[in-house]
């Protein structure tokens, strides 16, 4: 059996350094169903790999301090 992941793209705003970067990614990771998340300091953007809710990734990275939006919502 196959399990099917979604990427999801969001768009963070506040980063500034490579502690940010690690703040984000923990806060996505932490995220029930969340299977990786990449984090990109100079685009300002995440990707996430997983079947997790969207409003529970935006909450938290909301959370850690930062503000955040689905790409192309």
């Amino acid at each position: 059996m196959t399990t099917q992941t979604s990427t999801t793209e969001l768009s963070i705003t506040g980063m500034s350094c490579g502690h940010c970067v690690k703040a984000v990614e923990g806060a996505l990771k932490a995220v029930p169903g969340v299977q990786a998340v990449t984090v990109d300091l100079a685009g300002g953007r995440a990707t996430v790999q997983g079947d997790a809710d969207t409003r529970a990734m935006l909450a938290a990275v909301t959370e850690e301090g930062y503000t955040a939006q689905v790409v192309g919502a």
